[in-house]
């Protein structure tokens, strides 16, 4: 809620208050903050003159910019319309087909979050949201003042309330003087807090498209993302230290923060796939990931055991099952199918430190294998792999510590082999992840930049900036998308009253009952929507 909050109250002062003349401040009741028990404001009066004197001295330029926004907000308006029609007719059952398109709409009007459905929102987020959603809030207002100074029309003044539990702002005007300014004239100051929005997301885009850029006389990118925080409650911790770099997941070289977040994801998406194709097979906790592992290891390890137990291992051993390397696993122990249907198999209780050392086989370990094929094993070797329970995914992540050594030799790593390389050393090493791979990958925190004076300090302001272009990015564009909706108290409603003016050959009685009717039905719906979204 902008500035229409501030031209409905000019309607109900101006029946009380017969000045309507511009000069500031004419009424005495606008010094005043208002307080009530559902309302609440705080009016700034010192924006006033510097807002007029620049929408003077470039008034020529803003109104060319400022008309390119109108054409921006009624496209807005007119495809928020289309799609609180389309929910309409869908929620009617007159339209069949997928809903995708419109599942994918409503998320982003009412749960515009960049968080991953499931996921909490943080403390940190919460704050990300408050600084973005002022921005975000301001560029808008600006955008109804400067318009508005642009046009020779000073603004009252610039307010700050609180209504009910909702924070907002507004920009006051006179309201009879806007009623008798031309059409197209209020159209554009109307449009412009959407069309400042729409500019403020662009801005945000190409800020952080050229993050890498801008930052690289400072930071250095595109070598792996550092730890900046690993919480207690998280399932690295122990593993993971602020600080560490990590090089890949599963074979595949990771370069930045988002990278992390994808491959994860990838990786659960990948076994649930296989969870689902494999029902059929009797296998449903193998995974398409082995270790070439030395039959004199096997001999020592081997018992017999049903699948489905996974406690037959003591304590801080890993089952392990011997499989062929195909798409779809299959047994190679030669046992027989009495086995096979009773799910007993020879398993191998085995040292997942020790057999991360080995060379892979099987074909979900990313691009390279380390003994340069992703299937066979040498002859004295057999392909083995992890039985994991449902729900849970088996990876292993490589990372490096920091160390003017290590930093030496990750700049010199010039081939994904070498990332792979399972070895424990000084500089880091590799270790094993079983379970909820979604949550882990969200558990740390990470940056995709490193300083390069090594100051630790410095680490984090990449990352804040990196958030906060973020958050203001959804915010701002939720906020151009919300305030285009064709309901009470937003621009919306201002806008559509504009558009309709320019339609000559309604009678103005007309004109007003379209309106309302637009009004109200577009307020129901996103009522409606809004709810749907929340249960």
């Amino acid at each position: 809620m902008m500035e229409v909050e501030a031209r409905r109250i000019r309607r109900f002062r101006n029946q009380r208050h017969t000045n309507t003349l511009l000069p500031l401040h004419l009424s005495s009741f606008s010094h005043h903050n208002t307080i009530s028990c559902w309302y609440c404001d705080y009016k700034i009066f010192s924006f006033n003159k510097p807002l007029f004197d620049f929408g003077q001295r470039h008034a020529k330029f803003l109104k060319v910019w400022f008309s390119i926004g109108v054409g921006f907000a009624v496209s807005v308006l007119l495809g928020v319309t289309l799609f609180l029609l389309w929910e309409l007719a869908r929620a009617l059952h007159l339209c069949g087909g997928s809903n995708k398109l419109g599942n994918l709409t409503s998320a982003f009007l009412f749960r515009f979050s960049p968080l991953l459905p499931g996921l909490s929102l943080s403390l940190s987020d919460a704050g990300y949201i408050c600084i973005s959603t002022v921005i975000s809030v301001f560029v808008h207002e600006v955008g109804h003042a400067v318009a508005a100074t642009s046009e020779g029309i000073q603004i009252e003044y610039i307010a700050i309330f609180m209504a009910v539990l909702f924070p907002g702002a507004l920009v006051a005007f006179n309201y009879e003087l806007l009623q008798s300014l031309p059409h197209f004239t209020a159209l554009r100051m109307y449009s412009a807090g959407i069309w400042h929005n729409a500019v403020c997301c662009a801005a945000c885009g190409l800020a952080l498209f050229l993050l890498p850029l801008l930052l690289f006389p400072f930071y250095s990118s595109s070598h792996g993302p550092m730890v900046l925080n690993v919480p207690r409650t998280s399932p690295l911790s122990g593993f993971l230290v602020p600080g560490d770099v990590i090089l890949s997941v599963d074979n595949v070289p990771i370069r930045n923060a988002q990278e992390w977040l994808e491959i994860n994801t990838l990786t659960y998406d990948i076994k649930l796939n296989n969870v689902n194709n494999s029902q059929h097979t009797g296998d449903l906790w193998l995974a398409n990931k082995g270790y070439c592992v030395p039959s004199v290891m096997m001999e020592e390890s081997k018992i017999t055991e049903s699948l489905e137990n996974q406690d037959a291992c003591p304590s801080g051993l890993a089952a392990f099952v011997k499989v062929s390397c195909s798409v779809n696993i299959t047994l190679d122990d030669g046992q027989s199918q009495t086995d096979n249907l009773n799910r007993k198999r020879n398993m191998y209780c085995l040292n997942a430190k020790d057999v991360v050392k080995l060379n892979k086989c099987g074909d979900h370990w990313g691009p390279v294998a380390t003994n340069g094929s992703g299937c066979t094993c040498s002859q004295d070797e057999f392909c083995l792999a992890p039985v994991q329970e449902p729900g849970l995914v088996w990876v292993e992540i490589t990372y490096s510590s920091p160390s003017p050594e290590c930093s030496l030799q990750e700049r010199i790593r010039s081939s994904v082999s070498e990332t792979s390389g399972i070895k424990e050393t000084n500089c880091g090493g590799t270790f094993i992840f079983v379970g909820d791979v979604i949550s882990m990958a969200h558990s740390i925190q990470l940056t995709s930049y490193r300083p390069r004076l090594g100051l630790k300090f410095v680490a984090y302001l990449p990352n804040l900036l990196e958030r906060i272009l973020m958050w203001t990015f959804h915010v701002s564009l939720a906020l151009a998308v919300l305030n285009g909706l064709p309901v009470y108290f937003l621009d919306g409603e201002y806008i559509l009253e504009a558009s309709l003016s320019h339609f000559t050959w309604l009678s103005p009685r007309k004109r007003k009952k379209v309106l309302k009717l637009c009004l109200l039905g577009g307020s129901l719906i996103s009522v409606i929507g809004f709810f749907q979204e929340l249960l």
